[in-house]
């Protein structure tokens, strides 16, 4: 009998990428010294191990979170070449757009050196009104009333039509839209500030803000943003704007300050909550990659670890696509942040709650339960799903006059790279881009296979 073994454990099989070639190839999933990592076997490059997560209870955890996916209305391309080659979408793909994302110009106002997107000063390109109808035209399409739509670019505020492309979307059937920026123009331009306050309700600033440190921010932007983002959000506390504050995070940079910025968003009423990106390795990244690559799980630990509400049971995988998404969320009482995941673990609904509702006979709570944990929860109605969760649970006295102005909320949202990508993972992506030419497409994908080729078509 042998008495040799393996220094880890097998845990499945997957397809990744290899990080030279970015050919799909087959990929062992390995569980070795607490972490999760992926062996990838290249016929060309060989052998090449990466780390995707440094808590294997966790990672485990996010296959308990899994529920049948939402399709779209229409699916855009035919399945040719099988995944991830037939992205737009293809009936392959197992998940609606929970978030559509309108890039609607590749100028920008800054040089990033963590820009996915490639955006920089002089890159011109702002959609015209006749694009962008063909991009709402392809989401209602797809969705009829979208959860979530994010305007983005470049910096969406150079764009010379901004309000007229707000306005046209708002008065669509899209519940919840969003504003990404970088602030400059909101810290700068108070009449745009006020325009943009008249598309409340409904309506949400995405903003950037990545550190309370002039090196982090240097590193991350390629400049000291520290006046410019306390100035923009002054401006929308003056005016009430909804408002997420997201960060970009790269370890050794800004990561140990984490619970720091935690701290900070809570101290501004119109901020609705604080999402962490581990930075996407499918841009520039001047900075240099893999040295400050970051897990979801690294930032989860660094969440739960820091002086703020959220624990380890408050932190859940989102169950569209549980893998690469975690969310926690809070109620506002007083000067206080009450987390509302905690008190809602899965293993405590299907057991049933105070002997009175069981998650299995309960389909209304069933419901709301995978509402409230969805990406569309960020828009207004988010109140009222509180509110009836809110009453069925004994643990908490739910508060009347509750508003959206209660809600506070963390979110990790880690974007697939050539060193994590795992095909079935892709498949339940649910934050995607809308192009003018009629398609639509995975975040992960679009920015890793199709972005240069569709844009210089």
């Amino acid at each position: 009998m042998s008495t040799k073994q393996r220094p880890y454990i097998f845990y499945g099989q997957t397809q990744s990428l290899c990080e030279d070639c970015l050919t799909v190839v087959p990929t062992k999933i390995l569980f070795q010294q607490g972490k999760v990592y992926y062996q990838k076997r290249c016929a060309e490059h060989g052998v090449q191990k990466t780390l995707v997560s440094t808590d294997i209870e966790y990672f485990k955890r996010c296959k308990d979170y899994l529920k049948p996916g939402d399709l779209p209305e229409k699916f855009q391309t035919e399945i040719k070449r099988g995944c991830p080659h037939d992205c737009g979408l293809c009936p392959d793909h197992e998940q609606h757009s929970c978030l559509a994302l309108f890039e609607i110009i590749d100028e920008c106002n800054m040089h990033c050196p963590v820009c996915f997107a490639n955006s920089a000063p002089g890159k011109g390109n702002p959609r015209s009104l006749e694009q962008i109808e063909i991009m709402l035209q392809t989401l209602l399409d797809s969705e009829q009333q979208p959860d979530l739509v994010q305007v983005s670019g470049g910096e969406p505020t150079l764009h010379p039509q901004l309000m007229a492309i707000l306005r046209r979307l708002k008065a669509s059937p899209i519940r919840h839209l969003m504003l990404n920026t970088n602030g400059i123009r909101l810290a700068r331009d108070p009449h745009l500030v006020e325009e943009l306050a008249s598309l409340k309700p409904g309506f949400e600033i995405y903003l950037q803000f990545d550190s309370l440190k002039a090196a982090a921010l240097q590193n991350i932007r390629g400049q000291d943003m520290r006046n410019i983002r306390q100035q923009a959000l002054e401006k929308l506390e003056q005016h009430k704007i909804s408002t997420t504050l997201v960060c970009v995070v790269r370890k050794g940079v800004n990561d140990e300050e984490i619970g720091e910025l935690i701290q900070f968003a809570q101290q501004w009423k119109c901020v609705r909550g604080i999402t962490f990106q581990p930075v996407q390795e499918a841009g520039r990244n001047e900075a240099g990659q893999p040295a400050h690559r970051i897990t979801l799980s690294e930032i989860r630990t660094r969440i739960i670890e820091a002086d703020n509400p959220f624990g380890d049971a408050d932190m859940i995988p989102l169950p569209c696509h549980p893998e690469n998404i975690a969310i926690g969320y809070g109620i506002r009482l007083d000067d206080k942040i009450l987390p509302v995941t905690g008190l809602l673990p899965r293993e405590e609904l299907l057991k049933g709650v105070d002997n009175t509702i069981t998650f299995e006979k309960s389909a209304d709570l069933k419901a709301a339960f995978f509402k409230l944990f969805s990406l569309d929860a960020c828009s207004e109605q988010t109140a009222e799903q509180l509110a009836t969760l809110l009453c069925c649970l004994p643990r908490i006295q739910s508060k009347g006059g509750l508003t959206y102005e209660h809600v506070f909320r963390i979110v990790i949202m880690s974007f697939m790279d050539k060193y994590d990508f795992d095909l079935a993972s892709v498949k339940r992506s649910c934050t995607h881009f809308v192009e003018p030419n009629g398609k639509i497409y995975p975040f992960d994908t679009w920015n890793l296979f199709y972005r240069q080729q569709v844009r210089e078509s």
